[in-house]
């Protein structure tokens, strides 16, 4: 439960896919002058040194991030938000998505994240320091329910699992119908990995049964990054998707679709 450790993959492909929604909605959402909350239920160690040896034993930001940035005009929010992290943090820093929502977000919004790996939620506060953001070491989901709805009302939510406990596949439909009752005005994101087997294909038909509103499914596909590698594309679905995200999907596939198909 406790093993997952991100600093593997980050920076790799659905990072980018993942990473370049949340910042064009975070970006939409900032666009008024009302404070809003970001919350996340899987928040890792928030920054990743892609020269780290376990990023270079993987490669996966190689072929990530490190091959693809030029998708990415510089007045992008997520350019924008790796850019920044990677003044204050150094050159090979990788910016995770509480580093890209505490650069993009207002003094005004509010920021509260979950890490239940003793380890990485202390590189995650280590992270964080210089923001004014709450970090909880316990269970995202359980963190989610007891916070929400949170205060302020507005604002989104990052579900991001690594999906290594399978049980979370049958259980997110329903965690997320729950949610959505008790704050039924929140953004919802909830990033899943594309496997060979697609085990996630029954949780999505669970939540598009669920009939929510303004949801919106986002999926590309991309190379496995090595031999053997199982993920070979992304997902993305969002619950009250904000105005404006399916024009970056939209563009996100024209440039995922000129990598080739799946081994």
């Amino acid at each position: 439960m406790l093993s997952y450790q991100h600093i593997f993959h980050a920076g790799n492909l659905a990072d980018v896919h993942k990473h370049a929604l949340m910042a064009t909605a975070l970006e939409y959402l900032t666009q008024k002058p009302k404070p809003l909350s970001y919350l996340e239920t899987h928040s890792g160690r928030g920054v990743y040194q892609l020269d780290s040896p376990e990023a270079v034993k993987t490669g996966e930001a190689r072929v990530g991030i490190e091959a693809v940035s030029n998708w990415f005009d510089k007045d992008h929010p997520y350019a924008r938000a790796l850019e920044q992290v990677r003044v204050q943090h150094g050159d090979a820093t990788y910016a995770g998505s509480p580093a890209i929502a505490s650069t993009l977000l207002r003094d005004i919004d509010k920021i509260q994240l979950a890490e239940l790996h003793p380890r990485e939620c202390g590189a995650l506060k280590d992270a964080m320091a210089m923001h004014s953001v709450r970090v909880y070491e316990q269970d995202g989901f359980e963190m989610a329910q007891a916070l929400c709805p949170p205060t302020p009302r507005r604002g989104i939510i990052l579900i991001d699992p690594s999906y290594e406990i399978k049980a979370d596949y049958a259980a997110i439909p329903k965690f997320i119908s729950k949610l959505h009752r008790k704050w039924n005005v929140g953004i919802v994101a909830l990033w899943y990995p594309i496997l060979t087997d697609n085990p996630h294909a029954p949780m999505l038909k669970a939540l598009e049964d669920l009939s929510l509103p303004k949801a919106l499914r986002h999926e590309v596909r991309f190379p496995a990054a090595r031999e053997g590698h199982r993920m070979v594309g992304s997902g993305m679905f969002f619950v009250n998707a904000p105005f404006g995200l399916q024009d970056e999907c939209d563009r996100l596939n024209a440039h995922f679709s000129g990598l080739g198909t799946p081994h």
